[in-house]
């Protein structure tokens, strides 16, 4: 990249951070939001990174007629449905987000659209709520849970991998993910492993896994599972390549494992080296506010954001039709570059191949390939939207 397109990149982000200081601007619609998510526990920084990227897109608003109620949720569904039911009727919410866990999607978003409302999805992508549990108030605006998965088989096809095992936890984004690997991959499968969700040992399974003839392993661990996997199998001398979705290699994620990640490959829908404006605003922006590089979560927190920002641009959120197609028509600057939803109100999107990098003390990700063009997900036929 020549000297001129460095300076001009530069001049948009700091633009772009200019901008959060701006006065505020009169707007006619107001909106309340209910974020629900983890702030607690394992899996914190994943809620944290999602809020964060989501409160920043509307302080860079600058509209005071945005009211954001946030709620941890503690990684219990329980708990989880208890404050939708306080966000909805207590605090008269219109729309909730915030959600990093599907099994507490999946026990939350029925219950939100039936009661009129709208829910964002900044995460959770259960193929349920895709297919048969599909609703015209309910927009995932980060993927379908099997999409990243999708991309690393069809990706695993093209780098050799003919005999991977496979791990995930055992829960419906768990599931997700192997189904969605084996969708696209043409190799053999050697075993597919589900863990109990929030483990932290992984002795047994990296026995199993040595015990063997798997030529790759493809895990998905998000969170802190991810992280003692990581750390454990650079202590096992298991020496097999590694693969897996982005949860597993996101920004603070990496900085715990070190640099056991090095080299390692994993796909993504986001990276902060996509080359687009709304992205380096963003990084620059985030970097800013919070004193950290953005993570794949803060990225789906500031799209979700900007999504409803656009909407509430063009409609209210009271004329219900109306502010269902302000949001159908993404009228946004997506991070990601080409943005639009599917039928089911999911993603189409393109999926890239990362690897694991060092750049200076910080390790982090870039683009070496691209996996997948404008996908979709496997269960729009299934919504009967």
């Amino acid at each position: 990249m020549d000297w001129i397109r460095k300076m001009k990149k530069i001049a948009v982000a700091l633009t772009t951070v200019a901008a959060m200081a701006l006065p505020a601007i009169a707007h006619a619609n107001s909106l309340k939001v209910g974020m629900i998510t983890t702030l607690s526990g394992g899996g914190a920084s994943l809620g944290v990174d999602v809020r964060d990227g989501f409160l920043l897109a509307v302080k860079q608003s600058n509209n005071p007629n945005i009211e954001v109620v946030v709620e941890d949720d503690q990684r219990k569904p329980d708990v989880a449905v208890q404050l939708a039911d306080k966000l909805i009727q207590s605090d008269k919410a219109d729309v909730l987000t915030g959600i990093i866990w599907s099994n507490l999607a999946l026990a939350v978003v029925p219950s939100v659209v039936n009661q009129g409302k709208f829910y964002l999805s900044p995460n959770a992508g259960p193929s349920a709520l895709a297919g048969n549990l599909c609703h015209e108030n309910y927009f995932n605006v980060a993927w379908q849970n099997d999409n990243l998965h999708e991309a690393a088989g069809a990706y695993a096809n093209t780098a050799g991998l003919a005999r991977p095992y496979l791990v995930a936890p055992n829960y419906p984004a768990g599931k997700d993910a192997l189904n969605g690997f084996k969708r696209f991959f043409e190799g053999e499968v050697v075993q597919s492993h589900y863990t109990r969700l929030g483990q932290d040992d992984y002795a047994a399974e990296l026995a199993l896994i040595r015990a063997t003839d798997a030529d790759s392993i493809f895990f998905f661990l998000p969170g802190g599972m991810g992280i003692a996997f990581l750390k454990q199998f650079a202590q096992s001398g298991i020496d097999l390549p590694l693969l897996g979705p982005a949860f597993s290699f996101d920004q603070g994620i990496l900085q715990a494992v070190g640099e056991a990640a090095i080299g390692v490959k994993n796909t993504s829908q986001w990276s902060k080296d996509l080359d687009n404006e709304a992205n380096i605003g963003f990084v620059a922006a985030f970097q800013a506010e919070y004193g950290r590089l953005p993570s794949l979560y803060a990225s789906q927190g500031y799209d979700t954001a900007n999504l409803l920002i656009s909407a509430l641009a063009n409609a209210e959120v009271s004329d219900a039709d109306a502010f269902r197609a302000a949001l159908k028509a993404a009228e946004f600057d997506s991070v990601r570059g080409d943005f639009s939803f599917a039928a089911n109100h999911h993603p189409v999107q393109d999926i890239y191949v990362r690897e694991v990098v060092k750049e200076g003390d910080i390790l982090t990700n870039r683009i070496v390939a691209l996996a997948m063009e404008d996908r979709s997900n496997a269960f729009v036929n299934d919504c009967s939207m």
